[in-house]
């Protein structure tokens, strides 16, 4: 097992309900042209597959999907959705774990490399993407850039969710490159909030660069979203493609 933190039977349950903005067809239809357009005719194995938000819809588009995820209980709300049969998932970390075949497509999004809390972990989880990878096949990773630009002297924390039901903030360790997320979630109407935090290693878009070199993949493409907005030094996310040489 890696660094990652193994998400719990409650989050678990209640991942798809706190997530409904960002699982719409509007929310989710650029993502997955995007990651059609890039798995062509062949196959898309997606690092930590979670709930399905992405790769069930991906699937249903008719791109052959096949998962990796660490939890269990993440993987028990997927299969709600779909059979073993139509859309497989073996359990496991997205650094070492290897599955049969071969993909035309390798994708993580939403963040989830800053799960594996090291560096080398990070760098392996590039090196079993390219080991899944035909020659020609592309890695793609969405990931928010680390918001240490918002952090004047002497503050640690940068508030990302400011709402009615929800209060969310990063604290950020810049010598570790760690990110810890705190969330407040209202969740009835008495007033209490529920506590939950999570711990990430933050990478800059050109260490991961180096780590995909490392990995021997060349970079294609940098973008600030699914609908290829162009990526510049204000952009707060980005969608990176690294390619298998033929």
């Amino acid at each position: 097992m890696t660094s990652s933190e193994v998400w719990t039977r409650a989050t678990a349950d209640r991942y798809d309900a706190e997530e409904a903005d960002t699982s719409s067809a509007a929310a989710l239809g650029p993502a997955l042209a995007f990651l059609a357009g890039l798995a062509g005719d062949g196959r898309a194995l997606e690092f930590a597959i979670g709930t399905g938000r992405v790769g069930v819809p991906l699937r249903e588009r008719g791109v052959p999907v096949t998962g990796i995820e660490l939890s269990e209980h993440m993987v028990a709300v997927l299969r709600r959705k779909v059979d073993e049969s139509t859309l497989p998932v073996v359990i496991g970390d997205m650094a070492t774990t290897v599955v049969p075949g071969e993909f035309t497509l390798v994708y993580l999004v939403y963040n989830t490399i800053t799960n594996l809390l090291t560096q080398d972990e990070q760098v392996e989880c590039f090196r079993n993407a390219a080991r899944h990878l035909g020659p020609g096949g592309r890695f793609v990773i969405e990931l928010g850039v680390p918001p240490l630009r918002f952090l004047p002297p002497g503050q640690v924390a940068v508030p990302f969710d400011v709402s009615d039901r929800h209060l969310g903030f990063d604290t950020l360790d810049p010598v570790e490159q760690m990110l810890v997320s705190h969330h407040f979630t209202r969740d009835g109407d008495d007033g209490r909030y529920r506590r939950e935090n999570s711990r990430h290693r933050y990478a800059w878009p050109a260490e991961l660069d180096l780590m995909a070199r490392i990995a021997g993949l060349a970079p294609e493409r940098r973008v600030a979203d699914w609908d290829g907005t162009p990526f510049t030094r204000d952009s707060g996310k980005h969608i990176s493609v690294w390619r298998k040489p033929l």
